[in-house]
C-alpha cells in the first residue's frame, strides 16, 4: 500500500509541474525510474502497467515520434519544453518538396546578426519601450545621416510612408499627381489615400522607370506633384525630374521603396526630392523583422509636419494641432533596421556581384532580356527581372523545377479592377502593358551562392535548349 501511495503522489506531482511550466515527463520520469529500480534492487517484478508509466514519462521527455523538443530557459529561469518544428518552405504549385532555390532566403540574410538581435529584442522588453523611445530615435538618426537627410521620421509602412509625405505636402482635395502605370499598386493607393487623384504616365520600355516626354505631357493646370519610383533598385531621372518640377512649381515625392543605397550622379535614392518615402517590409535592401516604413527629407517643416500627422496631430504640450492617425515605427523593428543598416552597403555590393553573375550566365540567351542598367555601381537590385515573351511558359518550367520566382508585377495600375475608375482604357500605356506581360523575377538576395545562380541559369538555358 506504501509502495502504491508513493506511486500515486509522484504521478501527482509530476503533473502539478506540467501545469506551471514545467516538463512534467522529465520530474515524473526520473522520480519512477528511482522508485521502480529501488524496488528491483528488492526482487519485486513489473506489471504491464507499471512498465508503461515507466516508459511513458520518459519518452515524453525526449521527444515523442516524429517530433523534435527543446529545453528553453525563460526569463524567469525556468525550463519548458516546447516543440521544435522544422516544416520545410512552401513548395510552388504544382511541384513537391521545398524550393531548390529560393526567391530570396530572409533565414540566411539573417544569420550573422541573430545573437545581436536577440540580445536587443530582449532589452526592448527589459525596458518595456516598445513604442517610440530611444531605439526608434536612435535608427532615425542614423539613417538620416546614411542618407544625407536632415530628418527622418519612422512610420507603421512604406504605403503609410508615402501617403503621409503626401499630405505632409498640404495638397488641396482632388489635386493631380502623376505616377507611372507601371509600380506596385501602393504606390497609387497612397494618392488615393492622401485626397489627390493619380494621373498615370507610361514608363520607359528599356527600364520601367517613369518616362520623361509623357510626364511632361500629362501635365495640366491641376497637377501638384510628381511620384517618380525607383523600380527594382534603380533610381528613376532624377535631374530632369527635378528640373520638370521646379520649372512648373510642382512637389517631388520619391517612392523609393525598392531603392535602399542606390545612387545617381552621386546622389543617394531619398535625398534629391522634397520627400522621400522607404519601405522597410522584410524582403527589402533594408528589411525589418515586420511591417515598418519612414518618411525623410531636408526640409525641416514638413518633416515636423509628418510627424504630427503620424502621431494622431499630437504636439509636445498634447494639443491635437492637425488631424493626423496611429502610424509609428516600433522600437523592435528600430534595433532590427539599426543592425542591418550597418550591412546596407556591403550587401548591396554582393547583389551587383550576382546580378553581374546572372549576365554571364545568360548574356548569350536571345530570347531572354536581361535588366537595363543605367549607372552599374548604382543599381542595387532589390529585384533581378529579367524579360520574355515566353514568361508564364518560362515560369512553368522553373516551378517545375523548384526554382524560386514572381511577377511584378502582373497588371499595369489602369488595368486593375480597382482602379479602372481612373478612366484609362486597355492600350492608353502600352509600354508598361507590355512590362507586364514580360517581366520574371529571378532569385536574388545577398547571401545567394555562385552554384545556386549556375543552377538557376542552367534550368533556363534548357527552357530554350540552350547548353552550359
Amino acid at each position: 500500500m506504501l509502495e502504491r501511495a508513493h506511486l500515486a503522489g509522484l504521478l501527482a506531482f509530476g503533473l502539478f509541474l506540467g501545469l506551471f511550466e514545467g516538463p512534467a515527463e522529465i520530474a515524473c520520469g526520473f522520480s519512477l525510474l528511482t522508485f521502480f529500480l529501488t524496488r528491483r534492487l528488492h526482487g519485486a517484478t513489473f506489471s504491464a502497467i507499471e512498465l508503461g508509466l515507466l516508459v511513458w514519462p520518459i519518452s515524453g521527455s525526449f521527444g515523442a515520434p516524429g517530433r523534435e523538443h527543446a529545453l528553453v530557459l525563460d526569463r524567469r529561469s525556468r525550463y519548458r519544453r516546447v516543440p521544435v518544428t522544422n516544416p520545410a518552405p512552401p513548395s510552388p504549385s504544382g511541384t513537391d518538396g521545398p524550393l531548390e532555390v529560393p526567391l530570396v532566403d530572409l533565414a540566411e540574410l539573417w544569420a550573422d546578426d541573430r545573437v545581436e538581435l536577440d540580445r536587443r529584442i530582449l532589452e526592448i522588453i527589459d525596458r518595456a519601450a516598445f513604442v517610440g523611445g530611444p531605439s526608434v530615435q536612435g535608427f532615425e538618426r542614423a539613417f538620416a545621416e546614411y542618407l544625407g537627410v536632415s530628418d527622418c521620421v519612422g512610420v507603421a509602412s512604406g504605403t503609410d510612408a508615402l501617403e503621409l509625405a503626401l499630405r505632409s505636402c498640404g495638397l488641396a482635395p482632388e489635386a493631380e499627381v502623376l505616377v507611372p502605370a507601371f509600380t506596385f499598386v501602393a504606390t497609387v493607393e497612397a494618392v488615393r489615400l492622401a485626397g489627390a487623384r493619380p494621373r498615370l504616365v507610361d514608363v520607359s520600355a528599356e527600364t520601367g522607370l517613369i518616362d520623361l516626354e509623357d510626364a511632361e505631357a500629362a501635365l495640366t493646370e491641376r497637377t501638384r506633384a510628381i511620384v517618380p519610383v525607383h523600380l527594382y533598385g534603380q533610381m528613376a531621372p532624377m535631374p530632369r525630374l527635378m528640373a520638370l518640377a521646379k520649372h512648373r512649381g510642382l512637389r517631388l515625392i520619391e517612392d523609393a521603396a525598392q531603392a535602399h543605397g542606390a545612387r545617381q550622379g552621386g546622389a543617394g535614392a531619398g535625398s534629391v526630392g522634397d520627400l522621400a518615402a522607404f519601405s522597410f517590409y522584410p524582403t527589402k535592401n533594408l528589411g525589418g523583422i515586420g511591417d515598418g516604413g519612414a518618411i525623410v527629407t531636408r526640409d525641416l517643416e514638413l518633416a515636423a509636419r509628418a510627424r504630427l500627422l503620424a502621431n494622431h496631430g499630437r504636439t509636445e504640450d498634447g494639443t491635437h494641432a492637425l488631424s493626423g492617425r496611429n502610424s509609428r515605427l516600433d522600437a523592435l523593428q528600430a534595433v532590427a533596421l539599426a543592425l542591418r543598416l550597418q550591412r546596407l552597403d556591403t550587401e548591396n555590393e554582393l547583389r551587383r556581384h550576382a546580378a553581374r553573375r546572372y549576365a554571364e550566365l545568360l548574356g548569350d540567351l536571345g530570347g531572354l532580356g536581361l535588366p537595363a542598367v543605367m549607372e552599374p555601381s548604382a543599381h542595387v537590385f532589390h529585384l533581378y527581372v529579367v524579360r520574355t515573351e515566353a514568361r508564364d511558359a518560362l515560369a512553368a518550367h522553373l516551378r517545375r523545377h523548384r526554382i524560386g520566382h514572381a511577377v511584378h508585377y502582373r497588371s499595369p495600375i489602369h488595368l486593375m479592377p480597382a482602379h479602372r475608375d481612373l478612366g484609362y482604357e486597355e492600350g492608353a500605356f502600352p509600354r508598361a502593358e507590355q512590362l507586364a506581360r514580360e517581366v520574371l523575377a529571378l532569385p536574388m538576395h545577398p547571401r545567394i551562392r555562385p552554384e545556386q545562380q549556375e543552377h538557376v541559369a542552367s534550368i533556363i538555358r534548357a527552357f530554350w535548349g540552350a547548353g552550359t
